[in-house]
């Protein structure tokens, strides 16, 4: 039993010895006391901010919706459950950058006008040193940012729209007529009127061309999405008729039922305000790169989507920049300027969000471009920033 702890004490060692170097690759490593201290000021008030400027958007929501909530018996655990607790993350991921900043502000000019910032300047700790645990802390809040409003918000946002439609009696829209769309090589659909409500479409058709050609030709008085179905795209089509055309031959075929599968989905039919939002970012690249397949030009507002929501988990690095670049300075007056500043740029990128995104669906911008034009501009007002800070 000796020997065989021995053994693997020295088998232990000899490893531990051959495993010296994974040390440097411990992020933790590079951390020192002062890099823990800011980062954990920053989360913090980032998250305070948050709390707080929510706090205040819920009493002011209640206060305008109660009446509605009142009018259509909005249930208590519907109100807080379906509503408010996917309201919340909805716009605090929206407004994120606004927050970032006020955290950089707030906390940072705290430290400057107790002379902490200066004590660490004049300690040896360069300017550049000193942002590290700021990057470090906006690349949380980047990923955070990225994850929330990929993959978890969408699907809250579905039912936020749905108890806005229940409670808020905010139209949704759940009809469209004639639409046509490619929904394959050569094939095309048709549905005179299709109701979202239901899963149903009337007046079906669907063409079959090979080689410019007419091959096929589907009728059906009324078709019906397959909603339990293990996979997508399949079809309940009743009262169908096909013409099958091959040269000068004719083959008609009819009945009451039949499932087929058409490569076509109801978020392929119906369009309503806001939709792009309740997709998970795969999803909306599937859905565009199926929408462009199909020769579809109502995909820029799905786009602008994808790309927005990498731009602005990219923003907290730009915002971070200019708050710690501003707000570093010992002032007098203390930090209600830096403030005004902070929440002056804060609701421009927000706007510029707005704008760009308008010109990429009105002015035919690029949508990667109209995505990325505020952190263009403001990686801008960063550099020029960072250049006059303290040195």
């Amino acid at each position: 039993m000796r020997n065989r702890l021995n053994w693997l004490f020295v088998s232990f060692s000899w490893l531990g010895k051959k495993m010296k170097w994974m040390k440097f690759i411990n992020p933790f490593r590079y951390l020192k006391i002062l890099d823990w201290y800011i980062i954990k000021k920053f989360i913090g008030t980032y998250f305070y901010s948050i709390a707080l400027i929510i706090s205040i958007s819920i009493v002011f929501d209640i206060n305008e919706n109660l009446a509605k909530f009142t009018q259509y018996h909005a249930p208590l655990r519907a109100i807080v459950v379906d509503y408010y607790m996917n309201f919340v993350p909805y716009f605090a991921n929206l407004f994120s950058p606004l927050f970032v900043f006020i955290a950089v502000i707030f906390f940072t000019s705290k430290l400057a006008g107790n002379s902490e910032i200066i004590s660490m300047l004049a300690a040896g700790v360069s300017f550049k040193r000193l942002m590290r645990p700021y990057m470090i802390s906006a690349a949380i809040i980047s990923v955070m940012t990225f994850l929330l409003g990929a993959y978890v918000i969408p699907k809250g946002t579905i039912i936020r729209q749905n108890f806005e439609t229940m409670y808020k009696n905010k139209k949704k829209n759940t009809s469209a007529e004639n639409v046509q769309l490619q929904v394959g090589q050569g094939v095309i659909a048709y549905i005179q009127h299709y109701d979202n409500n239901t899963k149903k479409g009337y007046g079906f058709c669907l063409d079959k061309f090979e080689d410019k050609k007419l091959v096929s030709h589907m009728t059906a008085s009324e078709v019906q999405y397959d909603t339990i179905s293990d996979s997508k795209y399949h079809w309940k089509a009743r009262n169908w008729r096909i013409r099958q055309l091959r040269g000068m031959k004719e083959t008609i075929t009819s009945g009451s039922i039949k499932d087929t599968v058409v490569m076509m989905e109801p978020t392929d039919l119906v369009y309503s305000k806001g939709q792009q939002e309740t997709f998970t970012s795969p999803q909306l690249k599937d859905y565009i790169n199926k929408q462009i397949d199909r020769g579809s030009g109502n995909v820029v507002q799905y786009e602008v989507e994808y790309h927005k929501r990498i731009a602005t988990s990219f923003a907290s690095f730009i915002l971070t920049t200019i708050g710690l670049s501003l707000s570093s300075r010992k002032r007098k007056g203390g930090m209600g300027l830096y403030l005004g500043i902070g929440l002056a740029l804060s609701f421009t990128y927000i706007m510029l969000q707005t704008v760009s995104s308008t010109f990429a669906i009105n002015a035919d911008t690029p949508p990667i471009l109209a995505a990325w034009i505020p952190n263009i501009i403001f990686t801008i007002v960063a550099y020029f920033c960072y250049r006059k800070a303290p040195n």
